[in-house]
């Protein structure tokens, strides 16, 4: 069964939705007030789909565009 919780929106501040999929491998952040979206790997960190409006690319500091480190489990 998936767990879901409120939390503010990174976007907007407004009461947005945190759930973690049945399969527990996707975190989905949603806000039906702004339109906010992030699905995320649990396990990796890395992001799957992303939407956010109102945020243009000359407003997000270095720190936010900079890549993540790879977080990839070797194979055995």
């Amino acid at each position: 069964m998936p767990l879901t919780y409120s939390m503010p929106c990174p976007n907007c501040g407004h009461s947005a939705e945190r759930l973690l999929t049945a399969d527990g491998k996707l975190i989905r952040t949603q806000c039906s007030a702004c339109d906010y979206l992030l699905i995320t790997c649990r396990t990796t960190g890395k992001v799957i789909e992303a939407y956010a409006p109102g945020i243009s690319m000359q407003a997000l500091s270095p720190q936010v565009l900079a890549p993540l480190p790879d977080r990839t489990v070797p194979a055995r």
